[in-house]
């Protein structure tokens, strides 16, 4: 059995980390009879290596919830598993998009104000680069 100290350090993530796990119910370990200290098995090692494995394909704790519930029902997660990546791939690409088009704005705008002098606030405008960005590019 595991303190957070030693579970954290086992599975390299921040002893704040797996209390946040214990919090949100997905960890639930044992407590220590005589100091009440939680404590961990390997599953919970499994676990939690598990959450940080899907947390960096782009998984939320609350798709990983899901998923643990799936598997302790005794259903395979891999269904749900695929469709949740597949709704991240969307999302991702859109999100890759808007990026891009920004990007690109951002690079007009450098270009435009290189030949922009600095000004002065005079009452009439905030910063003349700004507003000198017309919206619908």
């Amino acid at each position: 059995m595991l303190t957070v100290g030693e579970l954290s350090k086992k599975v390299n993530v921040t002893a704040d980390t797996i209390r946040h796990y214990v919090r949100i119910g997905l960890l639930t370990p044992a407590r220590d009879p005589d100091n009440g200290y939680k404590l961990f098995g390997q599953e919970d090692v499994k676990k939690t290596v598990f959450i940080r494995r899907a947390k960096l394909l782009g998984f939320t704790l609350h798709d990983i919830q899901i998923i643990l519930n799936h598997r302790d029902k005794g259903q395979s997660p891999c269904p749900l598993v695929r469709d949740i990546i597949q709704q991240r791939l969307t999302e991702s690409k859109e999100r890759l998009s808007e990026l891009n088009a920004m990007h690109y704005r951002m690079v007009q705008a450098m270009d435009k104000w290189q030949s922009m002098p600095d000004s002065t606030p005079n009452g009439d405008a905030i910063c003349q680069l700004i507003e000198a960005i017309d919206e619908g590019k």
